[in-house]
């Protein structure tokens, strides 16, 4: 745990943590390794599985390094340092950001790669980027253009910023007809590029985009956009597009749900003129999850290839049970992620002896601020006090309800404390 981490002080900002470690430092609380569900904690509480964490992290390291791949994963998924640490340590070539106070979060905790997935056309963002380079030669940035007016603007910025050192881009293709950003033909991408070698103050490194974005994705409407991506780098590698003293053409896709098509069609990217890194950027495998990304990641398609596991678990307790048929919990919409799926309802741990049994007969129906509506069968045995245990969907809106989560291993103990700066 780096030490600013560490040396920040447990109190009331803090949902579910222990009430008696009130004034103990984060490093303090986590050296005591208290137990999650007899260590003091309150309901509700989200936890992350210490083993699940590191197989995935384990599993696309392993996945990239095989598939030949250079790995940005997506940080806003959890804006949370230690696990971009962890991400680092296992392989990772940098972090991914969408808007500059993500970035300035990696920069404050010394991420020394960064890729925006997103143009960037804020002057003081700018500014502050421009300084961010000039202090830091070991500093490396890349961020999406899309537009010859977003050109004009960043160089505008940069040219009033004083900046010594070009930003790098790449020419965002859009993913087709009514998808989000990018340019949406390859005379637009061109326009593009002719506008940034216009400029001092910009470098054009290669393309990008964004697969997930595909209209009624399929495996064969992701390839033939990814195909058209490979086409475009080469495209602009052959008519001298790309800035001269470069030593590598990046061409980067990949979210969480189509990477395996990624890694195919990258595997066959030809040869250019430079080196090609080839950067995946999917972000929501460090946690997974218990329903969209379940349902979407490639490992289904490819089980040789292995499994992800869903890491997170929100606790809450049983309030109220008004009737056989319905039960109420503690946590709600200001505790769990909500937008895609509810909560899923996976283990009961009883409040009078302590063991814990599958949530049989449970499901969860709705969503208050601050309840969860529990339709109960009769064989669901639950009673007022009890503890529920529920998987969620859609990691980056589980994330960022939370500023401190406990990293909880398979029996209880609490190993660390996850950050999140959102």
């Amino acid at each position: 745990m780096p030490a600013e981490l560490a040396n920040e002080r447990v109190d009331h900002r803090f949902k579910g943590l222990p009430p008696d470690a009130e004034g103990l430092t984060v490093g303090e609380l986590a050296a005591q390794r208290r137990n999650l569900f007899t260590g003091g904690f309150t309901t509700p509480v989200l936890a992350l599985s210490a083993e699940s964490v590191e197989h995935n992290l384990r599993l696309l390291e392993a996945y990239a390094e095989h598939h030949g791949l250079a790995f940005a994963p997506h940080g806003k998924t959890s804006m949370a340092p230690q696990l971009f640490d962890r991400q680092l340590e296992h392989g990772a070539w940098g972090i991914t950001a969408a808007v500059p106070h993500q970035a300035r979060v990696y920069r404050a905790h010394g991420i020394a790669r960064i890729f925006l997935a997103n143009e960037l056309v804020d002057a003081p963002a700018l500014h502050w980027l421009a300084t961010e380079l000039d202090a830091d030669p070991r500093f490396r940035f890349i961020c999406y253009v899309d537009s010859v007016r977003g050109v004009e603007l960043m160089d505008a910025a940069l040219t009033e910023a004083g900046a010594t050192r070009p930003v790098d881009v790449v020419v965002e293709l859009g993913a087709g007809e009514g998808a989000r950003t990018g340019a949406r033909t390859e005379a637009d991408c061109a326009a593009v590029a002719d506008a940034v070698a216009a400029t001092t103050t910009l470098r054009l490194v290669g393309v990008a985009g964004y697969e997930g974005e595909v209209p009624q994705a399929t495996t064969e409407r992701v390839r033939e956009w990814l195909n058209r991506l490979v086409a475009l780098a080469a495209d602009l590698d052959k008519a001298g597009r790309f800035s001269p003293g470069i030593d590598e053409i990046v061409i980067s896709a990949g979210g969480s749900a189509w990477f395996d098509t990624v890694a195919e069609v990258f595997a066959e990217i030809p040869g250019l003129s430079l080196p090609v890194l080839k950067l995946l950027r999917s972000g929501a495998y460090v946690s997974h999850d218990d329903g969209h990304y379940r349902r979407l990641t490639p490992f289904n398609r490819a089980p040789e290839e292995g499994a992800l596991q869903p890491a997170f678990r929100l606790w809450a307790q049983v309030v109220s049970r008004p009737t056989a048929e319905q039960a109420f919990t503690n946590a709600g919409k200001r505790d769990a992620a909500y937008d895609l799926d509810l909560p899923e309802a996976q283990v009961v741990r009883s409040a009078r002896d302590g063991s814990q049994r599958p949530a049989t007969g449970i499901t969860v129906t709705g969503l208050s601020d601050q309840h969860g509506w529990l339709r109960t069968a009769p064989e669901a045995g639950i009673e007022v006090g009890d503890w529920l245990g529920m998987g969620l969907s859609h990691p980056c809106t589980s994330f960022d309800k939370w500023q401190l989560i406990p990293l909880v291993e398979a029996d209880g103990t609490v190993v660390d404390y996850i950050r999140t700066f959102f």
